[in-house]
């Protein structure tokens, strides 16, 4: 096996760590709480079956399906801190970027540098690729939430 290999196997056996980070939405049939893998396959396919809704005719959807793939891997270390969790959020940035130093580094140095830019890009939100792409990870636990009665929202108190 060459080096290049091997390392992406690496960073593959590290990803499969995404199906173990448990997010506060349920699945839909109201079961356990969704993890990880789950809300990013999700999220991936709800951007393809609505990228013809998509703002701009410059989106990319292959782009940003690699976004979504590449979103969330970085909770493997950093963990996932809940939207409405204040104190979680104070220093969630800096848990992220240490953990993007670690999950990155795990691949050969040109896979590296394009996913960390992709996961930098979607996290700035600026490009059209990028806003697409947070609106649907934005979508997809309402979603979830609208197929279950509510049940992150009401848990946590949570109110428009």
């Amino acid at each position: 096996m060459t080096e290049k290999l091997q390392k992406q196997m690496e960073f593959l056996t590290e990803a499969d760590k995404m199906k173990t980070i448990f997010r506060q939405t349920l699945v839909m049939d109201k079961s356990r709480r969704e993890n990880d893998a789950e809300h990013s396959w999700h999220f991936a396919l709800m951007a393809l079956t609505l990228a013809e809704y998509a703002a701009s005719d410059e989106v990319d959807i292959n782009r940003v399906l690699k976004m979504a793939l590449l979103h969330d891997l970085i909770e493997i270390y950093a963990g996932d801190t809940f939207a409405y969790d204040s104190t979680g959020n104070t220093d969630k940035e800096a848990r992220e970027q240490a953990a993007a130093d670690k999950l990155f580094a795990l691949l050969p140095p040109e896979q590296a540098k394009e996913f960390r830019s992709l996961w930098e890009e979607f996290d700035e939100m600026e490009t059209p690729d990028a806003l697409y792409a947070a609106s649907i990870d934005r979508l997809q636990p309402l979603l979830s939430n609208f197929n279950t009665e509510g049940h992150t929202w009401v848990k946590y108190h949570i109110t428009l």
